[in-house]
């Protein structure tokens, strides 16, 4: 398991020291949306460009630690270029992967497992569930996607 790990701090690593689909798009026809986390100060500044129920393009500002700003880029990569309802059905699995404990993570659930193979490169965060208090840091930018999505409706 410990290549398994150091393969994943290796894509967050990655992903923090060169983000994707980082700056700003045009106002409009992008969607804003901001998302702040009070307990650790991360910020992030979503911009959404949606046509005919596709998410054309994404862009990405903001700071924070190294899980949120690994996490965004993850994110955009993963939602790029598929439909709204795709990226929906992304984020909740996303959700799902934090929402998942240690506990389950180990043994055989009731529920329905996850497939990490499914996920990608987001797999990496699944080690997030471990400490509690990242999730918060794993989830701002997905929910401040979400919020954008809304927007559209």
């Amino acid at each position: 398991m410990s290549n398994l790990e150091d393969l994943y701090r290796e894509v967050i690593l990655d992903h923090y020291r060169s983000p994707r689909n980082r700056g700003e798009l045009a106002s409009p026809p992008a969607i804003r949306v901001e998302g702040f986390n009070p307990l650790c100060g991360d910020e992030i500044v979503v911009y959404l460009d949606v046509q005919d129920g596709v998410l054309v393009d994404i862009k990405l500002t903001g700071h924070g630690c190294s899980i949120s700003q690994s996490s965004s880029s993850l994110m955009s990569a993963a939602v790029k270029g598929k439909s709204v309802e795709k990226v929906r059905e992304t984020i909740a699995t996303f959700k799902q992967l934090m929402t998942v404990h240690q506990a389950s993570l180990d043994e055989a659930s009731a529920a329905e497992p996850l497939d990490l193979r499914a996920l990608g490169e987001l797999a990496a965060l699944q080690g997030v569930v471990k400490f509690p208090v990242r999730i918060k840091c794993a989830t701002l930018a997905w929910n401040t996607l979400s919020q954008g999505l809304d927007e559209l409706e």
